[in-house]
């Protein structure tokens, strides 16, 4: 049995939450004790537009929220990408220090989670299938970059608000990730929270024959691994498959204590 860990999550608006208490509930089916507590912190405009993006990850939007989190939390993840990745690699670990520093534990926030997943698969050149506009899936791309991740093709769907994205189903989440050419790619990158992923990870990487890395999926490992051993755990793709431990990562991506 695996200690008791409650990891808040700290989610924009409503799409696809329901990937949190779908997975703490596959992870307790396997005997881990984990609790996802999940605030919904507000949105201003939901919109994947840069300037609405750098508002809907505001320190004041991240600290309201956090202060809405149970006691107990071990640690707190800020589980969106979009709404880290647009600060840039200094802005976002700005971000989730300054997350850490107003509620006094380890935060990270999911593009860490990406960078961190990457570097404990020993992931380096990636392709990326964004449900974003073409401008904010670049950002994403120019993030990766500057954390040593070269990204070998970039598909952009285009799709501007995460309503839009959380009503898409097993089926366009499926054509969405196989949809960018993976040539050269030792991963494929799925990066928005908006998308529910989790029930068809093992689906997504037996149909793409590779490693499969989603928004959902780096955010709940990376929260669990911000308090110590991750499980080996069945059903949640190659990330998942084997326990790892906190210090397999040389730099904890992002991660503030």
């Amino acid at each position: 049995m695996w200690a008791m860990s409650t990891i808040g999550i700290l989610y924009p608006g409503h799409s696809a939450e329901d990937d949190y208490p779908w997975v703490e509930a596959n992870l307790r089916s396997q005997g881990h004790d984990v609790t996802l507590p999940l605030v919904h912190t507000s949105v201003g405009e939901d919109a994947h537009r840069v300037d609405a993006l750098l508002d809907l990850g505001g320190a004041d939007r991240l600290a309201a929220g956090a202060d809405r989190l149970p006691r107990g939390c071990d640690g707190v993840v800020w589980a969106c990408t979009s709404g880290s990745f647009v600060f840039g690699g200094a802005g976002a670990r700005e971000q989730v220090d300054r997350l850490a520093a107003h509620t006094g534990l380890p935060a990270t926030s999911t593009s860490w989670a990406f960078v961190r997943a990457c570097r404990l698969l020993g992931v380096s050149r990636v392709a990326v299938a964004a449900s974003y506009p073409q401008d904010v899936a670049e950002a994403f791309v120019a993030f990766l970059d500057e954390a040593g991740i070269t990204v070998t093709a970039m598909g952009s769907h285009g799709i501007v608000t995460a309503a839009e994205v959380g009503t898409l189903g097993r089926a366009d989440v499926l054509r969405l990730a196989a949809g960018v050419d993976r040539t050269g790619a030792q991963a494929v990158l799925v990066p928005d929270t908006a998308l529910h992923t989790l029930r068809w990870l093992e689906e997504l990487e037996t149909g793409l024959g590779t490693v499969v890395l989603t928004a959902n999926q780096v955010s709940v490992h990376a929260g669990l691994g911000l308090v110590g051993e991750v499980p080996a755990v069945d059903g949640l793709g190659a990330l998942f498959a084997e326990g790892t431990r906190q210090d397999r990562v040389a730099d904890r991506a992002g991660a503030a204590t």
